[in-house]
């Protein structure tokens, strides 16, 4: 399993400050987002218009990243602020 923490917006997107996910072996960051998109429509949209940066274990990491059991993913919107679709 793998802890996920979404923040500001991305929080009000997705309903839920944080939630827990089970990740086989190899999933990448970019897969664990892609089934996040699966989940949860809104936050599909926000992902097409690129509209955050993922961290893992506090440390920003590209999409190809091997997850492992235990990290923390934290999913952050832009610092400065914005909008995502009609969501400001």
């Amino acid at each position: 399993m793998v802890k996920i923490k979404f923040f500001a917006i991305l929080k009000e997107i997705v309903g839920e400050g944080e939630i827990m996910v089970p990740v086989d072996e190899g999933t990448t960051l970019e897969q664990l987002l892609y089934q996040l998109g699966q989940r949860y429509p809104r936050f599909l949209e926000a992902r097409k218009q690129g509209r955050f940066f993922a961290s893992v274990n506090q440390e920003f990491v590209s999409g190809q990243y091997i997850m492992r059991q235990g990290d923390e993913v934290a999913l952050l919107p832009p610092f400065s602020g914005g909008c995502i679709g009609e969501i400001c």
